[in-house]
């Protein structure tokens, strides 16, 4: 079933130096731009990472530290891909988890910002383990009736993502709405505050720790109960990505207590 798009739709996927969304590389992307109209842009790069492929991540997608020398880093194509996924949905194979938290933390390393507000993002792992539970091979074979071959190159691996989605709204009908808002929400598993999912909203849309000893409990409240918490934070091991949402949700805090305001709720809340 051909997409319904309201604007262009980013279907991507990463190959990396490892799965640490803070320590690790890009070494591969490659995505097929959807217009609303159809039209469909395709392309592949190859991204010196700037630091050792280890052996056990080429022995996954197959690129060493050779085919890679010459080839631009991220900070040399991270604007051009911003530019051209700018107002974009995005779609992936566990996108929400990974991929597109990692995107984001290249992005910021390289001083680059993707502006994803008001975007979408289909994580079409999280349709196919709601609905059959595999994996993406299994899940190629289901819906499109294919042997995925050469998997875990980023460019085979984006094709087939792009085709089992199509395949899932063919082989649910009513059951999936072709409305890419409708797909980011069924698919994703938390209302994520930030792309890494250690932040996320709760029932009353607070934004609340999604880890650790204050896992469940309101940032705001935290940073009045535990300061030093926030600050552990901001010298650890997390994303970037995660330290500005929570920065500024602490500048927002702290603006309006200046301005004798009530007890400040949590930022976007």
């Amino acid at each position: 079933m051909k997409l319904n798009l309201s604007k262009p739709l980013v279907i991507f996927d990463l190959e990396t130096t490892g799965t640490s969304i803070t320590h690790d590389r890009i070494v591969e992307i490659s995505y097929i731009l959807v217009e609303p109209n159809g039209n469909e842009h395709a392309e592949t790069l190859r991204i010196n990472p700037g630091m050792p492929i280890p052996k056990e991540a080429t022995e996954v997608h197959g690129i060493t530290d050779e085919d890679v020398k010459d080839c631009p880093q991220f900070k040399d194509v991270a604007q051009e891909l911003a530019n051209r996924f700018k107002g974009c949905d995005y779609a992936g194979f566990n996108s929400n988890h990974f991929d597109l938290p990692l995107l984001v933390e290249e992005m910021l390393r390289a001083g680059v910002n993707l502006d994803l507000t008001n975007a979408r993002f289909v994580d079409v792992q999280n349709i196919f383990h709601k609905m059959e539970r595999r994996t993406l091979i299994a899940a190629y074979k289901f819906y499109c009736n294919k042997d995925l071959e050469g998997a875990h190159a980023a460019a085979n691996d984006t094709q087939a993502t792009y085709e089992v989605l199509q395949a899932q709204l063919d082989h649910y009908g009513d059951e999936l709405k072709n409305d890419i808002e409708w797909l980011a929400e069924f698919s994703r598993n938390n209302r994520n505050a930030d792309l890494a999912g250690r932040l996320v909203y709760n029932d009353a849309n607070e934004i609340v720790f999604n880890f650790g000893k204050y896992k469940g409990m309101r940032v705001s409240d935290i940073f009045v109960k535990d300061p030093g918490y926030y600050s552990w934070i901001q010298q650890g091991d997390f994303a970037q990505s995660t330290k500005n949402v929570l920065a500024q949700i602490k500048l927002n805090a702290s603006n309006m207590v200046r301005n004798n305001s009530a007890r400040p709720k949590d930022l976007f809340s």
